[in-house]
């Protein structure tokens, strides 16, 4: 641990005493005035003394039972207190993980005490995201409280990642709204879901010779291969928008960006038996989440420690093309003009998923025609804007693109 830090002002208020007194009796021949002086100059001089050299001889540690937690479940840590051959009364922990000061009275006394203490503190999150967590500091000081010495564990601080809490997702359409996000309901690996042919490309090394487009070959083009658009392109595509109004106040702003990651993060787990993609505001290209859930604790990770308000990154939906799957599209704040962006990105069905307490443009923009509630989870409700009838490049979609 760092060395102790010393506050003595009381043994220095008793050292001046014993010496004044000591003073007086001699200066007086006041001998029964020496007793008293010569207690209150050892007491002044050994206490500061005592404290400092317990507090220098004892060890501190915490060990947190995880590096990840979800919001609000409880988390175990353990604090070891070792104390030296002197002793150590009076020790205080004060613990920053739990927000509590733990007195050992004398369980670490010199005489009827044990050398070491183990102490059990328990601790809950409300809020995700990646939290530092300082050292826990050990106070000393001796039976009258004259001195006192603090000294924090020599450790570097402790980060927790909260992840945010997920919920079991409400289908208000029953499974016919599900099945229509997941047609076939199967989950499959993109080297094996190649299905259609999607035109050439150059060749790359390690290709299958079955992929070699021999035609492109026998003219003397050079090696071509087929490239396959892969069952992935039919997933439903998950995306977060965690942008809000910079005119809204922090705490509304805060409590829909949380509202969106859970409720993002539950239609992830809801999906991902049929196989799904998210895609995170401020990310280029969305991430593969399959049964198996390879994918799902990275991608949990980022969902933690994503940045929601009026300078959140915006959803690259433009780089990722027109999607023939249907698009969940969670978004903190209700804007007119994402409706207008997933009319001309989309070709399935789509979904947009907003809190009951979203900022904005209001709970819902304005639709024609008024799309219906589909789906409920975490505090946010989900509507279906489009079915597959909006083709990108169509002429109500451009007009509707131009507005924003």
């Amino acid at each position: 641990m760092r060395r102790p830090r010393l506050e003595a002002r009381r043994a220095a208020a008793a050292l001046a005493a014993g010496v004044a007194s000591g003073l007086v009796a001699f200066t007086f021949a006041a001998g029964p005035l020496l007793v008293p002086a010569v207690a209150l100059t050892v007491l002044g001089l050994a206490s500061p003394a005592w404290v400092w050299a317990t507090a220098r001889g004892g060890r501190l540690d915490r060990r947190l039972k995880a590096a990840r937690v979800v919001e609000d479940e409880p988390l175990e840590a353990r604090i070891e207190i070792s104390r030296g051959p002197l002793g150590m009364p009076g020790a205080i922990v004060s613990d920053p993980f739990s927000g509590t000061r733990i007195e050992l009275a004398d369980a670490l006394a010199s005489v009827r005490g044990e050398r070491h203490a183990s102490v059990r503190v328990v601790a809950s999150f409300p809020r995700r995201g990646l939290h530092r967590l300082d050292p826990p500091t050990l106070t000393v000081s001796d039976p009258l409280g004259l001195a006192r010495a603090s000294r924090r564990a020599n450790v570097a601080a402790s980060e927790l990642l909260v992840l945010p809490r997920t919920e079991r997702v409400r289908w208000l359409g029953g499974t016919n709204v599900r099945r229509l996000l997941i047609p076939d309901g199967a989950a499959a690996d993109d080297a094996l879901a190649a299905i259609d042919l999607d035109g050439l490309r150059s060749y790359r090394p390690g290709t299958p010779a079955s992929r070699i487009y021999w035609p492109a070959v026998a003219r003397g083009a050079g090696l071509l291969e087929r490239r396959l658009r892969t069952d992935g392109e039919s997933r439903p595509l998950v995306v977060l928008d965690l942008r809000t109004p910079g005119r809204v106040t922090a705490g509304e702003g805060d409590a829909a960006v949380d509202a969106a990651v859970r409720a993002a993060a539950s239609l992830v787990l809801d999906l991902a038996s049929g196989g799904c993609e998210l895609l995170i505001g401020g990310e280029q290209r969305p991430t593969a989440i399959n049964r198996s859930l390879a994918a799902w604790p990275g991608a949990y990770a980022r969902l933690a420690v994503a940045r929601g308000g009026p300078g959140a990154p915006e959803p690259a939906l433009a780089r990722n093309g027109a999607r023939a799957g249907a698009v969940v599209y969670v978004a903190a704040a209700a804007w007119a003009r994402v409706i207008a962006t997933l009319a001309t990105r989309a070709r399935g069905p789509v979904v947009l998923v907003i809190p009951t307490v979203s900022v904005g443009d209001g709970l819902l923009p304005s639709v024609a025609p008024p799309p219906r509630e589909v789906v409920a989870v975490s505090g946010c409700r989900g509507f279906l804007l489009a079915s597959g009838r909006v083709r990108a490049g169509s002429a109500p979609a451009q007009a509707r693109a131009a507005a924003i």
